[in-house]
C-alpha cells in the first residue's frame, strides 16, 4: 500500500475504523481541537463527536466544501483536521489542497479518508495532506472476506504517533486477513477500473429516469463540483448516490425488487451492492441531523461491481419500474 500510494510508511489495522481511530488519537492529547467535515461515515462522526470529548479533546464540525468555514474553526489549540472525499454517502467533494493549506498555516495535521476514490482515483499525499486512511475491506479486499484498516504517511509522522499508538493498543490486522488483503491488492487495479467504467454506464442510464429524483457521480458533468473533480481525481470512481421517487417506502420497494445487485453496508466488491443510508450508515442520527447531511429518506447509494454494465442497467430500471 505504501508503494501504491507514494507514502513512505504505512501500518495496517484490523478494521477502517481502527485506522481512522488510531490516525486521530495517535497524535491528539487532552486539550487538543479537531477541525473535521460535517459530511463524514456515521462512525467516523461518533468518533469525532463522541469519542474524543471523552479524553478532553473537542471537535468542531464544518460544511467540508467551504475553506471558509474550515479557516474559521481553527483556534489556537487545532492539532488536526480530518475530512473523507468524495464524502459518503452524498459523494460531495472536499477541496484537499486548499484544506491542506489551511492546516500548514496553522500547524495542524491532516487525516484524508480516501476509500471512495480508491489510491488509483485520488492522491491525497500528492495534494497537501498528512496521512491517508483506508478501510481495507472495501475496494482492497473487493469480495467481501475480510475487514482490514491501513494508516499511510512519511516515515516521521507514522514512527512520532501511530507505530506506538498501535503497539500499546492492539487493534493489529491478523497474519491471515493481511494475506487475503494482499491477493486483493494484485487485482486492485483491474477491477476498480472495470468498475469506475460500469459506474459510469449506470450514472448515464439512470440520470434521466423519470423515478431518479437527483444523482450524484463524481464522474459526470453535471456533478456540483464537476472542475473540482477534473482537478483532484483521475476518474470518477465506483459509487453512485441517487435519489427514488416516494421516500423511504419507495427506495424500499426499489431495494427489495433488485435481483443482481444485493443490499450490503458492504462497498468496493466485484458484487454490486445497494444500501439505504438513512436507516444504515447514518441511521444514528436524528431526522434534522441527516437532512442537513444531505441524508434523505429516498436516498440510496449504490457500489457498482463488476457484472456486465448491460445487466445491471436492465436490472435497476427494472426495479424503478416496481
Amino acid at each position: 500500500m505504501a508503494a501504491l500510494e507514494g507514502a513512505e510508511a504505512a501500518r495496517a489495522t484490523a478494521t477502517g475504523m481502527a485506522a481512522v481511530t488510531a490516525s486521530l488519537l495517535g497524535q491528539l492529547r487532552a486539550g487538543d481541537h479537531v477541525v473535521a467535515a460535517r459530511q463524514l461515515f456515521g462512525s467516523c462522526r461518533f468518533v469525532c463527536e463522541e469519542l474524543l470529548p471523552r479524553f478532553g479533546i473537542a471537535s468542531t464540525l464544518v460544511e467540508g466544501t467551504s475553506l471558509e468555514e474550515w479557516q474559521a474553526a481553527v483556534r489556537g489549540e487545532t492539532k488536526v483536521f480530518f475530512l473523507e472525499s468524495p464524502t459518503n454517502p452524498n459523494l460531495d467533494l472536499v477541496d484537499i489542497a486548499g484544506v491542506a493549506a489551511i492546516a500548514r498555516e496553522c500547524g495542524a495535521k491532516l487525516v484524508v479518508d480516501n476509500v471512495f476514490a480508491t489510491p488509483l482515483w485520488q492522491h491525497p499525499l500528492a495534494l497537501g495532506a498528512d496521512c491517508v486512511v483506508y478501510s481495507a475491506t472495501k475496494h482492497i479486499d473487493g469480495q467481501g472476506r475480510c475487514l482490514g484498516g491501513v494508516i499511510l504517511g512519511s516515515r516521521a509522522f507514522i514512527e512520532k504517533g501511530i507505530h506506538s499508538y498501535l503497539r500499546q493498543t492492539g487493534p493489529a490486522l491478523s497474519p491471515f486477513n493481511a494475506w487475503v488483503l494482499l491477493k486483493g491488492l494484485e487485482t486492485l487495479p483491474l477491477r476498480v477500473r472495470r468498475q469506475t467504467e460500469n459506474a459510469a454506464a449506470v450514472a448515464d442510464a439512470l440520470a434521466a429516469h423519470p423515478k431518479v429524483k437527483r444523482l450524484i457521480y463524481p464522474g459526470r458533468p453535471d456533478h456540483p463540483q464537476a472542475e473540482l473533480v477534473r482537478r483532484q481525481m483521475k476518474a470518477g470512481s465506483t459509487l453512485i448516490a441517487f435519489e427514488v421517487a416516494g421516500g423511504k417506502a419507495g427506495a424500499f420497494r426499489f431495494m427489495n425488487a433488485l435481483r443482481i445487485v444485493r443490499i450490503s453496508n458492504n462497498l468496493g466488491d466485484a458484487k454490486s451492492l445497494i444500501t439505504h443510508p438513512a436507516t444504515t450508515t447514518h441511521e444514528r442520527f436524528p431526522p434534522e441531523v441527516r437532512e442537513a447531511m444531505g441524508v434523505t429518506e429516498g436516498l440510496v447509494r449504490l457500489s457498482v461491481g463488476l457484472e456486465h454494465p448491460k445487466d445491471l442497467i436492465r436490472d435497476l430500471e427494472g426495479a424503478l419500474a416496481a
